[in-house]
């Protein structure tokens, strides 16, 4: 079987966490005797055609280099709402990326075309599956469906984009729900993105009282109610920050104001093979993220035998099951938080039991091969629902 990615997020080296987990689950996928291809953008330094981990991805540039910005930066719809010249940006994008997807697939032809966001390569995806009559899965995985429900003028295509798949996956059941509730539709298949099960693993030693938060730096990911959190915290408790964004500045200034200087560490973001000293050494994981689409970080620190603690929003509780792998927080609020975090922080048997537990649940819901196992079997019923 050949199946053609299209993605506006893909690693661009070894080591990259950007869209890794596609990389992972291309991988994957390989070893289920499934052939992929990626169509990918580039950005300047990359060339047009290469291959990672035996993967085949074709770049696409969508404008003069200078302002090949919309992607790899995590903040596209952001720059789309607040920049005209970002919004004339988008539109050669598309373009860009039909037109490398349409030579990818007379070069490729695959069997089934797999877009990865429902924008904007779902999208691009029902363009191509008309033209070359190839049936296509599309993926939600957060972002998106967050675009559909808070610009409506965004809805028609989202509309299209469901109508038009052979079949609608998405990464956790909260993500499936809000897809129905913005547009009428048939149920998404829930199938997550695959961890790097191998990597991430247990070991080292723990540090004490030292909580540890990984993620982009934006509003969504709640990194000023963890601030709050700590502050009202023994002064033994610490923090340390992986992850760079747009709130970084904000974020180092509230520290300050909040009087932790000394006790939160800002480490930008990191590789993967870098995490997992992070992971490892953490007393616990906080995961303050809203409407989160899966929180595959929660997964990584689960696969080191490190326990988390979150919200109980978006598709977190489909990863963290509450005083059996994790702590999940119903009230959101930095007092409710802070309650929990002290809970688990006074109980050592506690920790190494909720560790344990999460590491056995994330090997049998998210690795590799039992992510790959699942689209192959999506794929196959899409391509026999295909016309004929």
């Amino acid at each position: 079987m050949r199946v053609l990615f299209l993605t506006h997020a893909f690693p661009r080296y070894e080591g990259d966490v950007a869209g890794n987990f596609l990389l992972r689950l291309a991988s994957a996928l390989g070893k289920e005797g499934v052939d992929v291809r990626v169509v990918a953008p580039s950005e300047p330094g990359l060339v047009q055609n290469a291959r990672l981990n035996g993967t085949g991805i074709e770049r696409f540039h969508y404008a003069p280099r200078r302002f090949e910005t919309l992607a790899y930066g995590g903040n596209m719809a952001e720059q789309v709402r607040d920049s005209w010249s970002a919004k004339f940006t988008l539109i050669g994008f598309l373009g860009a990326e039909f037109r490398a997807a349409v030579r990818a697939r007379r070069a490729y032809q695959p069997d089934l075309i797999h877009a990865h966001w429902w924008f904007p390569s779902g999208l691009v995806g029902t363009w191509l599956s008309k033209l070359s009559h190839t049936p296509l899965v599309t993926t939600m995985h957060g972002t998106d469906v967050r675009i559909a429900r808070s610009v409506s003028m965004s809805r028609p295509a989202f509309r299209h984009v469901l109508q038009n798949s052979a079949a609608i996956t998405a990464v956790s059941r909260w993500l499936a729900h809000e897809a129905q509730s913005i547009v009428s539709s048939p149920p998404p298949v829930v199938a997550p993105m695959p961890v790097a099960a191998e990597l991430f693993s247990p070991g080292g030693t723990r540090k004490p009282s030292a909580l540890l938060f990984v993620g982009r730096l934006t509003k969504q990911k709640g990194l000023d109610l963890l601030l709050e959190t700590i502050a009202k915290l023994p002064a033994t408790v610490t923090l340390d920050v992986v992850g760079d964004g747009p709130e970084r500045p904000p974020m180092e200034k509230r520290a300050v104001e909040l009087g932790l200087a000394g006790r939160v560490r800002w480490h930008g973001t990191q590789a993967q093979t870098a995490l997992v000293a992070f992971y490892r050494s953490a007393t616990a994981l906080v995961v303050p993220s809203a409407d989160e689409g899966l929180g595959l970080v929660a997964v990584e620190a689960m696969l080191c035998e490190t326990p988390v603690v979150a919200f109980e929003s978006g598709g977190l509780p489909d990863v963290v099951q509450h005083e059996r792998t994790g702590l999940l927080v119903s009230e959101r609020s930095s007092d409710a938080l802070a309650a929990a975090i002290v809970e688990l922080l006074a109980a050592e048997d506690r920790r190494r039991a909720l560790g344990a537990a999460g590491r056995l649940h994330a090997l049998a819901t998210f690795a590799p091969e039992s992510v790959a196992r699942r689209y192959v079997d999506i794929y196959r019923a899409a391509i026999a629902s295909a016309p004929a």
